[in-house]
């Protein structure tokens, strides 16, 4: 039997739910927090170990996350996945919702596939803490790379004063504005995903950098990113459940469905805060907390 803690499950729960959402890297955190800490968290919280139950817990968290996105995104998710079934009905594109839909489905088949064929090298190989603190430095410098190029590009962030109040007809216009960018713009923006199966490397934030460089309003690259990661999180959640329900989830199910509801509360209040945030903000207190949190992890496991 397993052994998992209800204050473990708590911390690392919120922990996930809202790093998953921040630009920060929820992997990498969920990496650096037991080994910085220690003890049995180090020993119970291993997301490198080939058979760790600590993989059935993330799988719940991941799957919370995904539902939390699906609940504050709902009314933009019924008219996307409305917008299939037209399309495939007219056999055309001739909404904003109609080609925003198949953009994400293009952007989402890169790390789809990559994940499938080497999440399991890739997590016991780099699933570690020194690996996780570098990318977590490397993160940062994204972030504040992205800001720097903006900072001089002034035309790719252009000035929101002109939004809609409303959330629902701000979503309309930025759907709309989404939808203009080229399928090519939207398969390599989705591909930036692949880089984010390192632990320390935001998925929301890469492919928000990669959404700004390309010319897209802030606001409009997080929304991109999180409409991307929503089935791609899902996903991961779903395809791993039998870890969950198997030998994995032994003796820490009721851990895992307390953290899983925890990340869940965590990760719909990270969205809502962090969609209003940009509007009037930029991601540097994000890159700079990323630089200062690898290099400190990395200065702590060099003296241990």
């Amino acid at each position: 039997m397993h052994h998992l803690s209800w204050l473990e499950a708590a911390v690392i729960g919120l922990l996930q739910g809202v790093s998953e959402l921040f630009p920060v890297s929820s992997l990498g955190h969920s990496v650096l927090l037991p080994a910085v800490i220690g003890g049995s968290w180090a020993r119970d919280l291993s997301v490198a170990a080939p058979e760790s139950p600590y993989l059935a817990f993330i799988v719940g968290t991941h799957v919370a996350t995904a539902v939390a996105l699906l609940v504050f995104y709902r009314r933009d998710w019924a008219r996307l996945i409305g917008a299939i079934f037209t399309s495939l009905g007219h056999r055309s594109l001739r909404t904003p919702e109609e080609r925003l839909i198949w953009q994400l489905v293009v952007g989402t088949i890169p790390v789809g596939l990559v994940g499938l064929l080497f999440e399991h090298w890739l997590r016991t190989n780099l699933g570690r803490p020194v690996p996780a603190a570098c990318f977590l430095f490397v993160n940062g410098l994204i972030l504040l790379g992205i800001e720097w190029w903006v900072a001089r590009h002034p035309m790719a962030d252009m000035v929101t004063s002109d939004l809609p109040r409303d959330e629902v007809a701000a979503g309309l216009a930025a759907d709309d504005r989404l939808s203009q960018m080229s399928f090519a713009k939207a398969l390599a923006i989705g591909s930036v995903q692949i880089a984010a199966l390192a632990p320390g490397i935001s998925r929301s934030g890469i492919t928000t950098a990669a959404g700004m460089r390309a010319g897209e309003r802030r606001e409009d690259a997080l929304r991109f990113a999180f409409l991307l990661s929503t089935p791609v999180i899902l996903a991961a959640g779903v395809l791993k459940l039998p870890d969950l329900f198997g030998p994995l989830g032994a003796g820490i199910r009721p851990q895992v469905i307390f953290g899983s509801v925890v990340a869940g509360i965590g990760a719909y209040v990270a969205v809502r805060w962090l969609t209003r945030w940009v509007h009037t903000n930029t991601l540097r207190p994000f890159g700079w907390y990323c630089l200062a949190a690898g290099a400190g992890c990395l200065i702590l496991f060099t003296l241990r």
